[in-house]
């Protein structure tokens, strides 16, 4: 069996309310589905989201970025996936999300050929069931502790409070009316860079005692001076997102003691192997893992991210999937989830199915140019 075609299909997905975060506010999911057909006609998908201000790609990048690799990888082995990723990288350096994408339905696709679930292409499953963390984002006090009295009655067990959207005081005074609702659950906060270093430190000041556990990305992603400085000023422990695109800044992080722990996302990473790889980097280190989904991706990356979470060594801090938050999802039937957990799946590649329908219904027209 060899990859005959790789197709980029960019999509704008409406999501059931917006998520409000500082620097940006998603109101309609952009991601872009990599459908890779192989010449037995057998067919597996990827996914990833656009993300600007987390990866630099946008979906007209992520779409360009595709079409360039797939010289590289047409008539390959698609089960060869480390001969895929070398092949990639020799080709073009960076573009994670596009090339994201693309490995993650190679996985799918060697799955369905194979008829083993992408767990078991990437290791030994360790666990049947995650705790789901649960984002409550919209940035409006009464409807943020009514989100999250709902949420703790739906079963869920793991939460993560937008904040850096506005003052560090206000901020702070939701997040103690939150954790009184949520009282001896996991509970974190991220600011997605929003605070400077000295918002920061007010910050957690205002909110140690409160019963919040862990606190992400609390300044740019580049101010490691800044992260280290607030984790030495608190004993809520401080994690890293868009500061992890590499092993080499996991490392960096833990010996700056600038993260205790680290938010994990295919789309920086480059693809869901490189994801359970720096999850075992971090349990030698002694770091604590969220796995996550970029707001707004389909069933498809997040069922990606689920065989990530099933099979690494820990992940103390929760899976975030976001496909809940469409309006409409990719495939006929999302990832079930229930009661605040998710249970791993088993079918053959990914195990969700694509419907074609859905994605001609929210495809969007990308205008691409050959990059080289």
């Amino acid at each position: 069996m060899n990859i005959k075609s790789i197709e980029p299909i960019a999509v704008s997905l409406p999501m059931l309310k917006p998520v409000i975060m500082a620097g940006e506010e998603v109101r309609r999911a952009d991601n872009v589905l990599v459908r890779i057909e192989a010449d037995t006609g057998l067919v597996g998908w990827g996914e990833a989201a656009s993300a600007p201000v987390m990866t630099g790609e946008t979906l007209e990048s992520i779409v360009s970025a595709v079409h360039y690799l797939e010289p590289a990888l047409r008539g390959r082995d698609p089960a060869d996936i480390a001969g895929a990723l070398a092949a990639m990288d020799g080709r073009m350096y960076g573009n994670h999300g596009a090339k994201a994408g693309i490995e993650i339905a190679l996985h799918d696709l060697s799955g369905r050929a194979t008829a083993t679930p992408v767990h078991a292409l990437l290791g030994a499953k360790r666990r049947s069931q995650v705790a789901l963390l649960a984002v409550i984002g919209g940035g409006d006090f009464d409807g943020d502790l009514r989100d999250a009295e709902k949420k703790k009655a739906a079963g869920f067990t793991a939460f993560k409070i937008k904040v850096g959207i506005d003052t560090p005081e206000s901020d702070a005074a939701r997040t103690r009316a939150i954790c009184k609702i949520l009282n001896g659950l996991l509970i974190s906060a991220d600011a997605n860079q929003g605070f400077s270093p000295a918002q920061a430190l007010d910050y957690v000041r205002a909110v140690e005692g409160s019963g919040l556990d862990f606190f992400e990305q609390p300044v740019e992603a580049c101010d490691l001076a800044g992260m280290a400085a607030v984790a030495a000023a608190t004993k809520i422990l401080i994690g890293a997102d868009e500061g992890i695109h590499s092993l080499d800044d996991i490392a960096r992080h833990h010996e700056r003691k600038a993260a205790r722990g680290v938010s994990l996302k295919a789309i920086k990473l480059g693809g869901i192997r490189a994801l359970v790889e720096a999850a075992k980097l971090c349990e030698r280190l002694g770091m604590s893992v969220n796995i996550s989904c970029k707001t707004g991706e389909s069933s498809v990356a997040c069922a990606a991210a689920l065989h990530a979470a099933s099979v690494i060594p820990n992940i103390a801090w929760g899976l975030t999937l976001t496909h809940s938050a469409l309006g409409e999802d990719v495939t006929a039937q999302p990832v079930p989830t229930a009661n605040g957990h998710v249970d791993s799946l088993n079918r053959p590649g990914l195990g969700v199915e694509v419907d074609e329908d859905r994605v001609r219904r929210h495809r969007v027209p990308i205008a691409t140019r050959n990059v080289a």
